[in-house]
């Protein structure tokens, strides 16, 4: 197994190159989880992995309560199927409250502090209210709580760990919190073992071929726990060593070598972010074009399963401007290629694109 049998493999798992999907459901439900730190960006990430998709339609999707946004793994946003985020959450606090603790103690944010703030959100959200984050500050301003130094940030991530509260629907451009529970429908829990097995299924399933380092990266998990996530899905799984890497991947997986097209994916995309080695999609003498160093991934052009440049969009009074910057030259024959894939996210937020190429 090669590179590019690894890019291709993942093209095809992910819902790349075979965008089948009919529900942004559907496409969060089979990620596991889809990282959603770029609003506008994970609109495009599930719309671009289903078959008909427009941004709205994944808005919709968010505005029913079908997909939800919160803190799930490694301290940052991700989008979680309803169905999903209850026995999520609730694997992932423990690591999570740990792994914020000493932060909390810098901000002065104790038990006491936290279990007054929580009283302030519930009255304040009580009866389907949503509240943006000043909207938030400012409610817990009155109550005496300070919010400044970051603590408004910290004491809205640990009510999201503990289902106090999750995101709503967008208010204009301002995303708002609402109150868990009567967001969120009731749907079964799970037990530990049973969610780290079905957290390791998923990741492995979708995002293979992928490595036990990789599985870590995406969900956080301690090294051990990873392992025995593993562990009890191993006989789903197909293994191939390569070099001294081991990758896991799904049983009867028949891919076809995608060289025909190209994908404008999005900042932050699962193909990229979700693995801790990207060598196989992306030449490492690149990754500084395409990430800040700071944890800032940039849109990315995807061209026979490597990433070949990164493109921005910019919108016009009736159209839609992308401009293309390679990291090497490139040829006619995908410069079309990316031209057809500019044509499909411009079709998505319904406006016509010009491309240009730098």
């Amino acid at each position: 197994m090669t590179n590019l049998n690894i890019a291709h493999q993942r093209l095809h798992n992910q819902y790349i190159s075979r965008a089948d999907f009919e529900k942004p459901s559907d496409v969060i439900a089979w990620l596991g989880a889809a990282q959603g730190q770029d609003y506008l960006g994970v609109l495009w990430a599930i719309g671009l992995r289903m078959r008909h998709a427009t941004e709205a339609s994944i808005e919709q999707a968010i505005a029913d309560k079908t997909i939800v946004r919160s803190w799930p793994m490694r301290g940052t946003l991700h989008y979680i199927a309803a169905t999903d985020i209850r026995w999520l959450l609730k694997l992932m606090e423990p690591r999570a409250i740990a792994s914020s603790a000493f932060r909390n103690r810098q901000l002065e944010l104790d038990e006491a502090t936290f279990k007054k703030t929580y009283k302030v959100l519930v009255r304040a959200l009580e009866g389907g209210r949503q509240l943006t984050r000043p909207e938030i500050a400012r409610a817990l301003e009155r109550a005496g709580i300070s919010t400044g130094n970051y603590r408004l940030g910290h004491i809205i991530y640990r009510a999201s760990i503990l289902r106090l509260i999750c995101f709503g629907a967008r208010r204009g451009k301002q995303l708002t919190f609402t109150l868990f529970d009567e967001w969120v429908p009731e749907c079964k829990t799970i037990e530990r073992d049973e969610a780290l097995a079905e957290l390791a299924r998923r990741y492995f399933t979708s995002h293979g071929p992928a490595s036990l380092q990789d599985f870590i990266w995406w969900s956080g998990l301690k090294a051990a726990e990873a392992r025995a996530s593993l562990e009890m899905i191993k006989p789903q799984l197909i293994q191939e060593v390569v070099g001294s890497q081991t990758y896991w991947f799904p049983q009867n997986a028949r891919v076809k070598k995608d060289a025909t097209k190209a994908y404008l994916l999005p900042p932050f995309d699962e193909y990229t972010v979700a693995y801790k080695d990207r060598s196989a999609v992306l030449d490492p003498a690149y990754t500084k074009l395409m990430n800040t160093g700071y944890g800032i991934f940039k849109p990315i052009v995807v061209v026979d399963g490597q990433v070949v440049g990164i493109w921005k969009r910019e919108f016009k009074k009736n159209s839609l401007a992308i401009e293309v910057s390679p990291f090497n030259s490139i040829t006619k024959s995908d410069q079309k290629k990316i031209s057809v894939a500019a044509d499909r996210y411009a079709e998505f937020l319904g406006l016509p694109a010009n491309v240009s190429f730098a």
